[in-house]
């Protein structure tokens, strides 16, 4: 049988369009970037299409080759299956996995999980972005979403694989000044950090008014990382997910029984739930989350609203 196209070209297409750049993808398949730049160029020949944009910031996908891109896929699936299923060991989960996701939970949880991912699947490189909102995983600019809202979107397979528990923390400087409130009458006397209301783009991220509305703002950020460093700096008060304040001793929890809970949602494109490598970043959060969960909700049973 006789095709248009050569089908080792689909592994180098592969390649480019996961490490957006011809230097990376050569570097993954150990040949030159010549090699892989005049493989690209045959292929589009092949095809007559265009399957890239070339600027300075890399190579991106056009609409012909995010249509190529799930073909090309699937192709790469059936050939591990053909691995799996006859017995060919080495047929490993390998390649980037770009992860979109808020701020916080990326800086200061995800990253904690990443060595005990490398160690499981060495061959996969992650991409952490943190600004999921401007990200569209139906065009491939993530792979996944790990978000506390849950995404709406055609074709997305969307699940929730655990909770994380948001309560009051201020450093021990603050109350050593300020004095230990006792009651939520006393927060009144209290200056507090927060999120921008009117910037607010995610509604779960408004996590203070679940419990307390302060009448004493000190300071306001679209940024946790920097109410985070803004409450480690003895400026007041603030609603920190239990996972940002757990590795922080100087932080003291404040009236513990008053918290909100968000759940931590997981999700991908159909389309790509068949690729080894992202089956296998989604098993790993999954197991992860479940394996941790005495520090994203420490101090509440299971079951508890």
């Amino acid at each position: 049988m006789r095709h248009r196209y050569n089908w080792n070209d689909i592994t180098y297409f592969l390649a480019v369009a996961r490490e957006r750049s011809l230097v990376r993808a050569a570097e993954k398949l150990r040949v030159d970037h010549t090699t892989v730049s005049r493989r690209i160029r045959e292929l589009e020949t092949r095809l007559n299409a265009s399957l890239f944009t070339r600027s300075k910031t890399g190579f991106k996908l056009t609409e012909t080759g995010y249509r190529l891109l799930r073909y090309a896929e699937g192709m790469e699936a059936q050939a591990n299956a053909i691995a799996e299923e006859i017995g060919i060991t080495g047929a490993d989960a390998s390649g980037s996995v770009r992860i979109a996701t808020m701020e916080g939970l990326g800086s200061f949880y995800l990253t904690q999980c990443l060595p005990d991912l490398r160690s499981r699947h060495p061959s996969i490189q992650i991409d952490l972005i943190t600004d999921s909102l401007l990200l569209d995983l139906s065009r491939r600019e993530a792979d996944l979403f790990v978000t506390f809202s849950k995404p709406t979107g055609r074709r997305l397979s969307i699940r929730k694989i655990g909770e994380f528990k948001v309560s009051l923390f201020a450093a021990r400087d603050y109350l050593d000044r300020q004095g230990m409130p006792t009651s939520i009458a006393a927060l009144n006397d209290h200056v507090f950090i927060d999120f921008i209301d009117e910037l607010v783009q995610v509604s779960e991220n408004r996590w203070l008014s679940d419990i307390f509305r302060p009448h004493h703002l000190a300071f306001r950020s679209t940024s946790l990382v920097a109410q985070y460093m803004s409450v480690c700096n003895g400026l007041g008060i603030a609603m920190l997910p239990s996972f940002i304040a757990a590795g922080n001793r100087d932080l003291v929890p404040i009236l513990p029984k008053l918290f909100a809970v968000r759940d931590i949602w997981l999700s991908a494109h159909e389309d790509f739930l068949h690729v080894a490598r992202i089956k296998a970043v989604m098993a790993f959060l999954e197991s992860r989350v479940n394996q941790d969960k005495d520090l994203l909700m420490p101090g509440v049973a299971p079951g508890t609203p």
